[in-house]
């Protein structure tokens, strides 16, 4: 077997490459990963401007960096009055936002950034498939890989802290294969400072590094996950939190905390006994690879992911929706290049697999948030979007507010704004202001009854109607 780090062979030629500079690609390389930065950030530039974007997550994440911004610690009122953003996850690496966000104080900095993050990623990739494969794979898996279901739910879906993992784990994984063993630890450590959950995944790395030949350098990287994970996990995440405690233990409780053993049994036994939807996600991830991914020792770092997730009781972390699957989109086109550099093919085989790939990605694209590109709606602007912004002028900078999940992310930027209806959102804030046209299967987290008789409450408790316009209502709390 040839060593991983050499090319078998240019799809092009046929040939041994000649090693040619790297200044003879980059410029395809920078144009493809500058479309993908230009199409992931119309995506949810747009989303947010139809007021589409949600309190859960893009609210909370403004809110914590806009505390940075503001020189102190993370808070999110969304998830409750002053909530300590690290006492739910830990993940400090949101501050290199803050200096942005200082800049343009507005959601679209974090959209922006995402978009940037994820774009970044296709780079290493792509130059390592250019380097080993050929130019012609690496534009296949670059567009692939740049398109692939697991972005398209992270871009389609507000931010995420978990973008900043994405272009670490391109870099540190290209490395990884290449043998270029003290690189793809330094680009793996700073996962730690992402998400808490991510210190398995540079556990599994270092591992890897250890298994490849480098045992010191793999066993000190495989430690600093474990003491990182465990530090954030048992240490910093309890001492923040307000319950005293780390709410995700073993990623087996619902978001907010609860559980306990007796829930852990009962809702494991119903992943077990319906597992069509855990299934379905595996397929998914390896699909676009043809399963050649799992060929690769790579895929072995995607596993602490794809346990917690299909260990936990929250049944969101199953599916494809959502932003859960991104951290994989690297690690399994990683494993698809390396898959494809140890298979030494023949050129025609090659093509056969590339075009494979391309053929599940495109096929799979009219299912994913991308396609809203293509959709007339998603250029058409709603009369009501102006009335709702006509009305949250009203409410001045500074204010304390509860509003409604798609308004949310509409006023995290200059007031003090929490969900209506939550049951940790500050008591009797200044100012009230919910959409009654959102349909009943997207309302959340009250149902139309419940609103109506919040406000009516609310009315009998010394709030007057301000305004009541296009389904939008605005009350004021009287002095």
């Amino acid at each position: 077997m040839h060593p991983p780090d050499k090319p078998a062979f240019d799809a092009e030629t046929a040939q041994e490459p000649s090693g040619g500079s790297r200044s003879e690609v980059a410029w395809w390389i920078w144009a493809l990963a500058g479309a993908l930065f230009f199409t992931y950030t119309v995506l949810s530039l747009r989303i947010h401007e139809r007021m589409l974007s949600n309190s859960f997550d893009l609210g909370i994440f403004e809110q914590a960096i806009r505390s940075y911004a503001d020189g102190h610690l993370p808070v999110s009122e969304v998830k409750g009055p002053d909530f300590p953003i690290l006492g739910d996850h830990f993940s400090p690496v949101l501050v290199l936002v803050a200096p942005l966000y200082a800049l343009w104080s507005s959601p679209k900095v974090l959209l922006v950034t995402q978009a940037l993050l994820i774009a970044a990623s296709v780079m290493p990739l792509a130059l390592w498939a250019r380097r080993s494969l050929g130019s012609l794979a690496a534009v296949v898996i670059g567009i692939c890989y740049g398109l692939s279901w697991g972005i398209a739910s992270a871009v389609g879906f507000d931010f995420h802290e978990v973008a900043f993992a994405v272009p670490l784990l391109a870099f540190s994984l290209t490395a990884l294969a290449n043998n270029r063993f003290r690189a793809a630890a330094c680009w793996a450590l700073p996962l730690l400072l992402v998400k808490e959950d991510l210190g398995l995944t540079v556990i599994a790395i270092g591992v890897i590094i250890a298994l490849r030949g480098d045992r010191r350098l793999g066993i000190i990287t495989a430690a600093s996950g474990v003491a990182g994970a465990l530090l954030a996990m048992l240490v910093v995440l309890p001492a923040f939190s307000p319950t005293g405690s780390y709410a995700y233990t073993f990623w087996l409780d619902s978001p907010g905390g609860g559980g306990g053993l007796g829930d852990l049994l009962h809702k494991s036994t119903i992943g077990l006994i319906t597992p069509q939807t855990k299934v379905t996600t595996l397929l998914l991830v390896l699909a676009p690879t043809l399963f050649l991914a799992m060929r690769s020792p790579l895929m072995w770092i995607a596993l602490p992911t794809l346990l917690w997730r299909f260990a936990s009781s929250n049944a969101s972390h199953w599916g494809t929706s959502y932003h859960y699957s991104l951290v994989l989109m690297p690690i399994v086109f990683a494993a698809f290049i390396d898959a494809l550099v140890r298979r030494r093919s023949s050129r025609s085989s090659l093509r056969r697999c590339l075009a494979g790939c391309a053929a599940i990605t495109f096929l799979l694209l009219p299912q994913s948030p991308f396609w809203q590109l293509v959709q007339p709606a998603t250029w058409r602007t709603d009369p009501r979007i102006a009335v709702a912004h006509k009305l949250m002028d009203r409410i001045p900078d500074g204010a304390t507010v509860q509003a409604s999940n798609k308004l949310v992310p509409q006023l995290t930027g200059r007031t003090s704004v929490s969900l209506h209806g939550w049951p940790t959102s500050r008591p009797r804030p200044e100012w009230i202001m919910v959409d009654g046209t959102v349909p009943q299967h997207e309302r959340w987290p009250l149902n139309p009854l419940q609103e109506r008789m919040a406000l009516d409450e609310a009315r009998s408790h010394g709030y007057s109607l301000v305004a009541n316009e296009d389904g939008y209502v605005l009350l004021q709390r009287r002095s």
